[in-house]
């Protein structure tokens, strides 16, 4: 037996060695593809922590949005995650909205009409005026500079603008810094003029507070998961402007209202979401494209923070004629994203269907008219350059 062992080709006595080693190549591969991702969510995870211990409102987005700059910046580029994970983080802050909207809020709506349309239409005039000194004083195109200030729907604006003929690093760079600013500015202002108690030991759920039947936890967690994979689809079938959001909320509204039963979204379930929206978004900043448009960031900070200002005096006002709560009414108007202002007034404890429905009224209507009017702006701007040149 030894013998016809020792005759055997060397091909098959190292085969053994070699499978080995492959595995090994395999798992290593592995690793180095997992490792910079797992980096970047524990980084998320301990800056969500500091946050939330410290009582910054919407902190398990705050912290890890500001852990993910910080990351981007240390590593001198752009360190994007895979859309996997922002997409995830839509899907539960998308249901987790949808289990809080009540059929009254759209009562609510109606009755405030006029008012609603008349703030959400100087608003969007606002930004699109900035939208232009952005480009006169920065000197950067007038469609890029029209499509960075569009308030809502950023990835949709950054997704058209080069087929409007605007810059689209520019564009998501501006949006990006526009976004950034507005969450960071607008919940703290909100809580300092507006302060609410933040309860640490709120209920590990957050749900459709009517008196329905419970389902045990697994049923529950696998409807969540259904509605979530069925919104995908739906949205994309539909091509919803933000279908990881509105899709599960859409899908999650529906099941929520006509089951006969209460469903629960934990707690954590929705920080969960959070910390990936927010190192999501954070670790797409790019320190080299910023320092390239400086001025144009410099000149955006400041028309930012004016525009920010202008919004939260249209929202106190909206509060004055209509008697709706401030913090609502602030969040109803501010142009940042949506998914931000949602995962804010769920925090600050206002009106979660009327800031949705202020929020989509304002964000439809860019997606359906934003892209002839920034084109026929951007070419009424040429027209006149050619004309005084």
């Amino acid at each position: 037996m030894v013998f016809k062992i020792s005759l055997l080709p060397d091909s098959y006595r190292v085969a053994y060695p070699d499978s080995y080693s492959q595995i090994k190549e395999k798992i290593a591969s592995r690793w180095s593809t997992l490792k910079t991702p797992l980096e970047k969510i524990a980084l998320a995870i301990v800056a969500g922590f500091v946050f939330s211990g410290l009582q910054v409102p919407v902190g398990w987005l705050l912290g890890p949005m500001l852990a993910g700059i910080g990351y981007a910046v240390i590593k001198g580029s752009r360190q994007p995650l895979s859309p996997t994970f922002k997409l995830v983080g839509q899907i539960i802050v998308g249901l987790v909205t949808a289990s809080r909207f009540s059929p009254e809020t759209l009562l609510i709506a109606k009755s405030y009409f006029i008012p609603l349309i008349l703030c959400v239409v100087t608003t969007g005039c606002l930004s699109m005026f900035n939208g232009y000194l952005l480009s006169r004083w920065a000197g950067i195109d007038r469609a890029t500079g029209f499509l960075g200030f569009i308030p809502g729907a950023a990835s949709s604006i950054v997704a058209m603008s080069e087929e409007m003929g605007a810059d689209a690093i520019a564009v998501a760079l501006i949006q990006y810094i526009r976004v950034l600013l507005v969450v960071l500015i607008l919940p703290a202002t909100a809580t300092i003029l507006f302060p609410v108690n933040i309860d640490p030991q709120t209920p590990v759920t957050v749900g459709i507070t009517h008196n329905l039947p419970t389902l045990p936890i697994v049923i529950n967690l696998l409807i969540i998961a259904g509605c979530g994979g069925l919104g995908i689809w739906l949205g994309k079938l539909l091509r919803f402007p933000s279908a990881g959001f509105l899709g599960p909320f859409v899908v999650g509204l529906i099941v929520f209202w006509l089951l006969p039963y209460q469903i629960e979204i934990p707690r954590f379930l929705f920080s969960v979401g959070l910390l990936l929206l927010g190192i999501s978004i954070g670790v797409q900043f790019d320190w080299t494209v910023a320092r390239t448009l400086l001025k144009a960031v410099l000149i955006e900070v400041g028309l930012v923070i004016v525009l920010s200002l202008i919004c939260l005096g249209i929202g106190y006002e909206f509060h004055v004629v209509t008697g709706v709560d401030t913090v609502t009414a602030i969040l109803g108007f501010t142009p940042g994203g949506i998914e931000a202002m949602i995962a804010t007034v769920m925090q600050l404890g206002g009106d979660t269907g009327l800031v949705l429905a202020m929020q989509l009224t304002r964000m439809l209507g860019i997606i359906l008219i934003a892209p002839w009017l920034v084109s026929f702006l951007a070419k009424r701007a040429k027209n006149s350059d050619k004309v005084t040149q």
